[in-house]
This record gives structure tokens, C-alpha cells and sequence, in this order.
């Protein structure tokens, strides 16, 4: 139950830190918004190394700086594959990807599943798909480059995930720290490389750092949850992170919510509940 609970935090973390980094990708190019919220999550880390402990042995290196290059392209095909569209079509595919792979790589190395999971985790994918759908999912027919960018943005996110789940487990927040140092170093790389290309306007400062902050926790309940409990449980759930986006777009920005994302939050609701029983 702990490692649940922690997973759906996590899951609601990462989307609120995406509603946020959307804010500030509206008012700014992403790489101005990435240069904020980079060195803001890398600082929230810092700041927990005190209080839970790092360890920075051979593995947590090899595998926080994994993550981090995992963490890396999936920001860059991610946001590429927004710009491509249509995301109401390609949303789905990242999420579901997201969550599938690291499912595999659970069940692969022995983790098992009772009755309720075995009904709760496809119901768990299905909400996945139906809540990161927007309206009108399935008519437009994105281009073959478009779906790959879409299943490498779904693939780089769930190896960060597993690369993160493969560090020691008395390492504490040493494979987070490194990767995303590792992260930030690429993406400013990036930034520095691109500069006369982000045009002149200036980021959302608050917005983007809190975006960063938000990431940072959500990754560290994701470590806590799949260090508790089993990576294809915790995974996921993570995976439903576009629920909380979407909530937060209705409350915030009065978008509507649209009958396909209803059905999806109730079986997500169901899939959770059962996942519980596991």
C-alpha cells in the first residue's frame, strides 16, 4: 500500500510538473524554460541529500547518469513530437509506452501478480490511453515520423524509470542527484548550442522552477515506490500523470473534459483500487 500511494503522488508530481512546464513553454521557447527548472530540480535534490542520504558507488553513478541521458532525449522527443502533432493521437502512444516497458522489465526479473493485478494493471493501461486522449483522438493520422518520435519519447521516459529502479537501493538520493545533474547538463549544453535561436522573449521564472521542484519530487517518490513495492505496479501508475494535467487544465484553464478522459479517470479509479489488493 505504501509503495501505491507513493506511486500516485509521484504520478501526480510529474503532472503537475507538466501542466507548469507547459505554462512556461507558452511564454518562452522550452530550452528558456528547461534553463530554469533544470537548475531548480537539481537544487531540490541537493537540499535532500542531508536528510536521506546519498552514496555515490560505481553502480548509482553508471546508472543516475543513465537516467539522466534517458531524461534528456525524452524532453527533446517529447517536446519534438509536440511540435509534429497530433498530440491528441501521439499522448497516448508516449504514455502507453511509458508504462508498458518498465511493466516487461518488472515481470521479467520475477515480480508476480495476483488476480486483482492481473485484471487491475490492463485496466490501469487502458486509463492511461483514455485520459492522455484529448477530443477528437483518432481522427487525425499522424506521420510515420511523428509515431516514432511518439514511441521514442514513451521509450526514453520508461528507461529512465528502470535505470532508476536498477540503483542500488541503499543509495539514496545519490542516482537522482547524479542524473540529474547529467540532465541539466545536457539540456543547457543544448540551450548554449541553440541560444540565437530561442528568441528574445524571457522565461516564466516562478512557473519554470516550480515546474523543476515538481519533477525532482516526483522522481523521488517514483524511487521510494518502486524501491517498496514492484516496478510493474509502480510503474503504471506513475503512468497516469496525465490525469493530474488534465484536472489542473479544467480547474485552471476552464479546458473541458471530455467524455473518453471521464471513462478514463473512472478506470483508472477502478485499476487503482484493485492494484490496492495486489
Amino acid at each position: 500500500m505504501i509503495a501505491l500511494l507513493l506511486a500516485l503522488g509521484s504520478s501526480l508530481a510529474y503532472g503537475c510538473a507538466d501542466f507548469l512546464g507547459g505554462l512556461g513553454a507558452r511564454k518562452a521557447h522550452v530550452l528558456r524554460t528547461v534553463m530554469i527548472a533544470a537548475p531548480a530540480s537539481l537544487t531540490v535534490e541537493l537540499l535532500l541529500w542531508p536528510f536521506l542520504g546519498a552514496s555515490f558507488a560505481p553502480a548509482t553513478l553508471a546508472w543516475g547518469a543513465a537516467s539522466g541521458v534517458a531524461s534528456a532525449a525524452a524532453f527533446a522527443l517529447l517536446y519534438r513530437t509536440l511540435a509534429i502533432g497530433p498530440m491528441n493521437v501521439l499522448s497516448p502512444v508516449t504514455a502507453l509506452v511509458s508504462a508498458m516497458l518498465p511493466v516487461g522489465v518488472g515481470l521479467v526479473q520475477g515480480e508476480r501478480l495476483g488476480l486483482a493485478g492481473l485484471v487491475g494493471l490492463p485496466l490501469a493501461l487502458a486509463a492511461v490511453v483514455l485520459v492522455s486522449a484529448g477530443h477528437g483522438a483518432g481522427r487525425a493520422r499522424p506521420s510515420r515520423t511523428a509515431l516514432l518520435l511518439a514511441l521514442g519519447a514513451g521509450a526514453a521516459i520508461a528507461l529512465q524509470l528502470v535505470f532508476l529502479h536498477q540503483a542500488p537501493s541503499d543509495s539514496g538520493v545519490g542516482p537522482l542527484i547524479i542524473g540529474r545533474a547529467v540532465s541539466s547538463a545536457v539540456t543547457l549544453a543544448a540551450a548554449g548550442v541553440m541560444f540565437r535561436r530561442l528568441g528574445p522573449e524571457r522565461p516564466a521564472y516562478a512557473i519554470s522552477a516550480a515546474a523543476g521542484m515538481l519533477d525532482s519530487v516526483a522522481n523521488l517518490l517514483f524511487l521510494l515506490a518502486a524501491r517498496s513495492g514492484d516496478l510493474a505496479v509502480v510503474a503504471v501508475i506513475t503512468a497516469l500523470y496525465p490525469a493530474g494535467t488534465v484536472l489542473l487544465a479544467r480547474g485552471v484553464l476552464a479546458e473541458r473534459i471530455h467524455r473518453g478522459q471521464l471513462v478514463g479517470l473512472g478506470t483508472a479509479a477502478v485499476a487503482v483500487s484493485l492494484l490496492a489488493l495486489t
